[in-house]
């Protein structure tokens, strides 16, 4: 294969990773029927099938996955060799990808990007918000952010917001009706609403913290949901016991609208680490919003 053939490889890479030739086409910016052809070529001069396609999907076939496995980190490698050379530039530049939970690219990414991309318009920085894990290696992300207790080991992980804690909360109506919870224990005798993870679709286990006890409460409830603002809305309407980060509710706590138990329970942990791979070099534009980022205590 030459040089010539690099076009038609990154392409094989793009179907690969959306498992769609219109989403991929998309990506890429040009037309499926291109798209089509390119991969057809491709096959034709290695004489052997890269790509399983059906009416609903598209999946790499054992050589395609063996192409991809030496093609994602040399196309890793390019891109990190590109990306270094904005540093002869007088100005910072170029895309940034994070993939962030919304809490954390409300309370503190946004913050940061609105001034950092309006003082460098050089910069693009894209922000997809994801509750589940994604596998920033394999989506092509530069960054992600979770809490402390989730990262993983093989990454660079820079603290970028303070320790957090849960809040147990109703709305006064529901307490009124229904009296509060003394300990953790005395959930399993309320309406409360729970919270299921989008990436494993298990239900999140309500975790408590005092004097070194640790708790993990499993609760009960009519509702479900998969999204923070959603149980906050539950509570607000008087429908049970939500669990939710404390500067979520921080604002209803304050005006009433929602009243806090439990606060003896609720521990401070660890908060927000924007992580990314340690064999990347950072480019001078990723290393710009990295030190807006670092928390300072």
């Amino acid at each position: 294969m030459g040089r010539e053939d690099l076009g038609s490889l990154a392409m094989f890479l793009a179907v690969a990773e959306e498992k769609s030739f219109t989403r991929a086409a998309a990506r890429l910016g040009v037309s499926q029927s291109a798209l089509s052809h390119s991969m057809r070529r491709l096959e034709a001069k290695l004489g052997l099938r890269l790509l399983t396609r059906t009416t609903r999907s598209v999946s790499p076939t054992i050589a395609g996955e063996r192409l991809l496995d030496t093609l994602r980190p040399a196309l890793d490698d390019i891109d990190d060799t590109l990306s270094s050379l904005t540093a002869l530039r007088e100005r910072p530049a170029g895309t940034i990808r994070i993939t962030t939970s919304k809490h954390a690219a409300r309370t503190i990414l946004w913050p940061v990007v609105e001034r950092l991309t309006a003082d460098n318009p050089d910069i693009v920085v894209e922000l997809s918000v994801d509750s589940g894990l994604t596998d920033i290696v394999a989506e092509r992300f530069d960054a992600g952010v979770r809490l402390g207790e989730r990262l993983e080991k093989d990454m660079i992980a820079v603290r970028i917001g303070p320790k957090l804690r849960m809040a147990a909360v109703a709305s006064p109506t529901y307490f009124a009706a229904h009296g509060k919870p003394e300990t953790p224990a005395d959930l399993a005798q309320h309406q409360c609403i729970n919270l299921r993870f989008v990436s494993s679709g298990s239900l999140y286990a309500w975790e408590f913290e005092k004097a070194g006890r640790e708790l993990k409460v499993k609760v009960d409830g009519q509702l479900v949901m998969n999204d923070p603002d959603l149980t906050l809305e539950a509570a607000i309407a008087g429908r049970g016991i939500a669990f939710v980060i404390e500067d979520h509710a921080a604002a209803q706590i304050a005006d009433g609208r929602l009243v806090r138990v439990l606060d003896d329970w609720c521990e401070p942990f660890d908060g927000h680490y924007l992580y990314y791979p340690s064999r990347r070099q950072p480019s001078p534009a990723f290393s710009l919003l990295l030190d807006a980022l670092r928390h300072r205590d």
